[in-house]
């Protein structure tokens, strides 16, 4: 069997964590942070968690992650 490829865009957008659960960088990060308000900004810092009915397909796109 040859080796299965690897999906780049979710490459670039996922990574799989130590318990195998699919995090992501959170959107609205990019410009116009003036008008957004600290808890907000705060709050998109942190890392999100798919949920797993999405992360099941995520992870077939990543087979060697």
């Amino acid at each position: 069997m040859p080796k299965m490829k690897t999906h780049s865009a979710t490459k670039k957008r996922f990574k799989i964590t130590g318990s195998g659960k699919v995090s992501f960088k959170k959107s609205g990060r990019g410009h116009l942070l003036s008008s957004k308000n600290s808890k907000r900004l705060r709050t998109l810092r942190k890392k999100g968690i798919l949920p797993t009915g999405v992360e099941a397909h995520v992870k077939k796109m990543l087979p060697y992650a």
